[in-house]
Formats: C-alpha cells, sequence, structure tokens
C-alpha cells in the first residue's frame, strides 16, 4: 500500500502555520535573529540557535523574499551565520530543510558553502 504524507497533510492552510512559525522564531528567547535590507527594504532574515554545551549552531530558520531570490541573499545570510556562529565559539554548525524539490535552491546553497548531508531517514505513517 503506497500512502502519501505531503505538506497539506501536516499544514493544511500553509501559510497562516508559516507565518505562526516565523512569528514565534523570531519572539524566541533562545534565538537570535538577523535582517537583510538591500534599497531600504527587507529581503530576507536568518535565525540562530546556539547550544554552548554541544558548541553546535543552527541555523533555525532561513528565509528570502521570493522577489529577491537567487541573487545571493541567502548564501550571504549563511556566510553571516557561520561568522556570528565562529565568534559564539561554536564548533559544528547545523542546517535542515526540505528533500521536496521547493527545497533545491537551498539544498544547493547549502551544499555550495560547505555543507555535508547526514543521511537520516525519518518515516511517517498517516493513521
Amino acid at each position: 500500500m503506497d500512502v502519501k504524507v505531503d505538506r497539506e497533510f501536516y499544514y493544511p492552510d500553509w501559510r497562516i502555520s508559516q507565518q505562526k512559525a516565523v512569528e514565534d522564531v523570531c519572539a524566541g528567547a533562545d534565538t537570535k535573529v538577523w535582517v537583510a535590507i538591500k534599497s531600504s527594504s527587507t529581503v530576507g532574515f536568518v535565525a540562530i540557535k546556539f547550544n554552548p554545551e554541544s558548541s553546535l549552531g543552527e541555523i533555525y530558520m532561513i528565509a528570502v523574499d521570493p522577489d529577491y531570490q537567487r541573487q545571493g541573499v541567502g548564501s550571504a545570510l549563511v556566510k553571516f551565520a557561520l561568522e556570528r556562529m565562529k565568534v559564539a565559539g561554536m564548533s559544528v554548525a547545523m542546517v535542515e530543510t526540505g528533500g521536496d524539490p521547493g527545497h533545491a535552491p537551498a539544498r544547493c546553497t547549502y551544499e555550495q558553502l560547505g555543507f555535508g548531508l547526514l543521511p537520516i531517514a525519518r518515516y511517517f505513517q498517516k493513521l
């Protein structure tokens, strides 16, 4: 039996879910957020979490306005985040993203900037 598990299953109203996720990340006490500005317009942001116990820095959320995608904004935000992690004493950086076609540009960016994929299988079953 083939079971399809998709975004709509978990996020029936994706825009509302995404808005809440961004608001929660930006308000989180354990998250540092930086905004990218170009010509006095907000074009993206990156949110980072630091875990001093494990020396792990995590790019917890990154977003670029669709009108500014594929112009180097995402790469600049990732490079900025990596530098902040180094300054904070982190020795490992982590970022997660989707495996779907819509996240292919993000995966490409991370790989170009030296991230390696940790092969993990995460399985789901609709009940």
